[in-house]
């Protein structure tokens, strides 16, 4: 099932999933040629390897704890917490508990 993408002036839930957590799905939530947002669920364990976003990064965590590496430093993310990153720093992460994290991609670098 395909999930739609908010338009402009609409407002998108973003609390904790809670119970739901297990089985809920990564999905993008707004898409626009400047940003994306999307929130990541991660269950315990799950590794994403190092990579690089094009433009600035936030990842907001929700709920759970997760291991976020970038810029030679290890931080957890835990519920409340917030990482910015500049455009192409390349980061890995892991979800120690159950997560779900916000995250906005800027899509295009500042200066373009």
């Amino acid at each position: 099932m395909t999930i739609p993408h908010a338009k402009s002036g609409e407002i998108i839930a973003v609390g904790p999933l809670g119970s739901e957590l297990p089985t809920a799905k990564t999905h993008a939530l707004l898409k626009s040629d400047a940003m994306e947002l999307l929130r990541m669920v991660l269950p315990a364990g799950k590794k994403i390897a190092e990579h690089k976003a094009p433009g600035e990064i936030t990842v907001h965590c929700l709920e759970g704890k997760v291991e976020f590496t970038a810029m030679g430093k290890t931080h957890e993310l835990t519920s409340g917490r917030l990482l910015h990153l500049p455009a192409a720093e390349p980061h890995a992460l892991q979800a120690v508990e159950d997560s779900s994290l916000l995250v906005t991609i800027l899509r295009r670098p500042a200066d373009a």
